[in-house]
């Protein structure tokens, strides 16, 4: 009896909170684990590009927003099911995504490209073709998928964080990471004494926002405030504000930056 009665205390609060919440808050969902767009500060507190950027947007929409920390192998299931509105966590516009939810326009260009050992003899994309070569991916990413596709031949690695994979090449473990150009940047930067980038895109990508389908015209307001946004020099300002670096290193060396 005991065992019923705790039941249906814990069913009522749970109703109780789902119907506290304010329905126009607007629910953000991103793993803060991926810096400079998802992160937490000093104080703990979310930070970054996405962001800021959802801060801008809630001030578009009059609404006030809410950031939600969501790992990433759950973070679609969190937007289909309702625990989020949208999903801004740097994520990739793909058919296969497209599937479950829908997508706002692009607003970042985001390539795939390549991390190496500092000796290594691979000096492009196109020597990842070598049969026999250990490649590391992150679970659940666009890189994963390419190399699934489109390397065969390689031995992959999977692994949970971008930092495993980072890792595995500074051991020796793996001959290279496919991942997305500015965690190879930054990886690089922080290892410059056993790795190597190799920037050159792979494959170009691009990021958008995930919302669930049907939701047009929360689709349509998204769209335009990206618009406006990139307008408005928006994104230009983010990037001086959080990856001056990273943007200099791409102009010096011929690659158009993410926002571009």
């Amino acid at each position: 009896m005991f065992r019923i009665l705790l039941a249906v205390v814990l069913l009522a609060g749970l109703i109780s909170n789902c119907a506290k919440r304010d329905p126009n808050v607007l629910r953000i969902g991103m793993e803060l684990t991926y810096p400079p767009f998802e992160m937490t500060n000093a104080e703990d507190e979310p930070d970054g590009i996405s962001v800021r950027m959802s801060e801008a947007l809630g001030e578009h929409l009059g609404r006030p927003i809410e950031i939600v920390n969501v790992g990433w192998d759950g973070i679609i299931a969190a937007l289909r099911t309702g625990k989020i509105d949208l999903i801004i966590s740097s994520m990739t516009k793909t058919a296969e995504r497209e599937k479950s939810i829908a997508f706002s326009d692009p607003y970042v260009t985001n390539s795939l490209c390549t991390l190496v050992g500092k000796d290594s003899k691979i000096e492009g994309p196109e020597q990842l073709q070598t049969p026999g070569l250990r490649i590391a991916v992150k679970g659940e990413t666009t890189g994963e998928a390419y190399v699934r596709e489109h390397l065969p031949m390689a031995e992959m690695i999977r692994l949970d964080q971008a930092s495993d994979c980072v890792l595995q090449v500074m051991q020796g473990k793996a001959d290279a990471f496919v991942y997305d150009q500015i965690t190879i940047y930054n990886s690089w930067k922080a290892h410059p004494e056993s790795t190597r980038a190799i920037l050159k895109p792979i494959r170009a990508e691009s990021w958008a926002v995930g919302l669930r389908h049907g939701e047009d015209a929360l689709r349509e307001q998204v769209n335009a405030f990206l618009k406006k946004f990139r307008a408005d020099e928006g994104f230009e300002a983010l990037a001086d504000r959080y990856m001056a670096e990273e943007k200099k290193a791409f102009e010096a060396q011929g690659i158009p930056f993410i926002f571009d």
